[in-house]
């Protein structure tokens, strides 16, 4: 996909992490879903977040969060991700980790020219709910065995 403020240039791998970082980051800082963080942001907000990405990653993450939620309206949840319970697990990944293993999801399963339906099917599919449990390993499983959970909708 072609940035959106220089056509010659493409959204990269690195760019898109960057994104799925960041609405990690969102959604923890305001206690929502991902989905929610990328429904606010809409096909505007993704494109542009996408083609500003490369820049944006050299500010403050707690800067680009604010501006995210100032800019996209977004409000306070009640969904608390963090919370596990310490029987199963006793580490939450960070919000980096979890920026990555969507970031290669949506990579396994992007169609060419598409990458934003490929975000918003992602971060949709009730696959996202098992990913997000982490009392259960479906964060840590391998890339390939998530994305054939997404492809088949289950582990």
């Amino acid at each position: 996909m072609s940035n959106k403020y220089f056509p010659d240039e493409q959204i990269s791998f690195n760019d898109l992490y960057f994104v799925c970082y960041m609405i990690e980051r969102v959604a923890r800082r305001l206690h929502q879903r991902n989905r929610y963080v990328v429904a606010q942001l809409g096909d505007e907000g993704l494109y542009h977040q996408l083609s500003v990405a490369q820049a944006n990653h050299c500010l403050n993450p707690e800067q680009v969060e604010s501006e995210w939620i100032e800019d996209y309206k977004m409000k306070e949840g009640d969904f608390h991700i963090t919370d596990v319970n310490p029987q199963f697990t006793d580490k939450v990944p960070s919000s980096t980790q979890m920026g990555k293993v969507y970031a290669r999801l949506i990579e396994s399963v992007n169609h060419p020219d598409d990458l934003l339906a490929t975000i918003k099917m992602v971060y949709n599919s009730q696959i996202c709910e098992v990913i997000d449990n982490y009392n259960s390993s479906a964060y840590f499983e391998p890339s390939y065995v998530q994305t054939r959970a997404l492809i088949n909708n289950g582990f």
